[in-house]
């Protein structure tokens, strides 16, 4: 009988505690989605008050992409390091204050700052959930838990969307970010009380006072305390678990395509998110029924998440990764094609909402797979922050594209390459068998 709390978590059914600890993290990726879809229903109100052009409120809304790229690419390393825990709840402080402190903003500036304050919060939790997700779950119940953890994006926006919404009908666009702040400070005591110290991370890093803490939640997930830590192996090159990292010579290869294949994804993905509202007041139809549309399109991002987990739990996770990937490619190639009436618009966009989802819970799941313990939040964040510099490019690609005198079906099979190279990109992967994560 194994003794090692990797692998006894690895074979046991999930407990309670486990289960909550999921869900937290379902919760924590909304707060991502919602602050993405309620900065732009705020947008307006902001630029009426203090009288802006289009510019400047376009630096504002990239501001918090720009901090969340960041703050993926450093904190991740950061949940190595220090533990998945404290950095989590060192992020939703950051959050918290900046959303609150967005709100207290009297211009550009200070909006800005603070927007990549959040931002930077943002980013670190993302990087730290898909680890802490991964190391509470089972080995049969990873991948669909990885992918019910990635719905929490599209399930943010789509509530968030409506609950701005509805704040908005006020006229007062602060009351967005002071919700913003009160939800994300309410996700403290949630952690700090539900939430343990992935075990994963302490039988690997073995930080001082590992075993108690290790055996305070094996107890709590109703397993036996252990003797002792585990022994710590070697890789092929001899190098001690745990001291490896994403740019050593043994993972820069898998680095460099994980990062590569959510970059260019996500440049397709945005592509629909931030164009959508833009494309369909030029086909007619007002500023509502784009973000109706665009409603839609994470309803559909909701449902492909669904779909993906479920696959994942019986199939093979680069082949159901590869489908929705190719879906993905197809469906903006159909989005390109222009329609006359928005109930067709909204079908399609709600299609292709689907499959771009359903490959970003994929490739979630693959980079929950595909790293080990210690460096499993940096590997995760450094594709997140090179995939949100995809999300600021992607819009900014296609309104050059548009801008040289391009159509919509030819700025679409531009933009639908994004999954086609993602596509490549992960099966150039060595992917490794399901493994105990460690």
């Amino acid at each position: 009988m194994s003794t090692d709390p990797r692998q006894i978590i690895a074979n046991a059914p999930m407990s309670v505690l486990q289960v909550i600890a999921v869900a937290i993290t379902v919760g924590l990726n909304a707060l991502d989605g919602f602050d993405v879809l309620s900065i732009s229903f705020a947008s307006p109100g902001i630029a009426e008050e203090w009288g802006i052009n289009r510019a400047e409120l376009g630096i504002v809304l990239s501001m918090e992409l720009i901090g969340m790229s960041i703050g993926s690419l450093f904190l991740g390393g950061l949940a190595d390091r220090i533990g998945r825990r404290n950095t989590i709840l060192g992020c939703l402080v950051f959050m918290a204050v900046g959303m609150w402190m967005a709100a207290a903003s009297s211009n550009v500036v200070q909006l800005s700052v603070w927007r990549v304050f959040t931002g930077l919060g943002i980013g670190g939790v993302l990087a730290a959930i898909n680890a802490v997700v991964a190391e509470f779950s089972n080995a049969k119940n990873r991948n669909l838990n990885v992918s019910i953890m990635a719905m929490g994006y599209p399930f943010g926006a789509v509530t968030g969307g409506m609950v701005a919404a509805s704040l908005l009908k006020g006229g007062e666009w602060r009351s967005v970010f002071h919700f913003g702040a009160i939800v994300t400070a309410a996700f403290i005591p949630l952690v700090w009380f539900l939430v343990p110290e992935s075990v994963a991370w302490l039988a690997t890093k073995q930080p001082a006072g590992a075993l108690k803490k290790i055996n305070a939640a094996m107890r709590r997930m109703g397993h036996a305390a252990i003797d002792a830590l585990p022994t710590l192996g070697a890789d092929a090159s001899g190098k001690k678990e745990g001291s490896s990292n994403i740019f050593s010579p043994q993972m820069i290869r898998t680095t460099i395509l994980v990062g590569m294949a959510y970059f260019f994804h996500i440049t397709t993905f945005y592509y629909v998110l931030k164009w959508v509202p833009k494309i369909v007041v030029d086909m007619g139809f007002d500023a509502v029924a784009g973000a109706n549309v665009v409603v839609w399109t994470n309803v559909g991002g909701l449902l492909g998440g669904g779909m993906v987990g479920l696959l994942t739990h019986k199939l093979n996770l680069r082949i159901v990764t590869s489908f929705v990937l190719v879906g993905s490619t197809i469906m903006i190639l159909v989005f390109g094609r222009g329609y006359s009436d928005i109930a067709t618009l909204s079908a399609v966009c709600a299609v292709a909402g689907f499959f771009m989802n359903g490959a970003i819970n994929g490739l979630y799941a693959i980079f929950a797979q595909i790293f080990p313990a210690e460096m499993r939040a940096s590997g995760t964040g450094f594709a997140i922050g090179i995939g949100r510099g995809g999300s600021v490019l992607s819009p900014i690609v296609a309104g050059f594209l548009f801008e040289a005198g391009n159509g919509l079906a030819v700025v679409s099979t531009a933009m639908a390459f994004g999954s086609l190279i993602g596509l490549a990109c992960i099966w150039g992967l060595r992917m490794p068998k399901d493994r105990v994560l460690h």
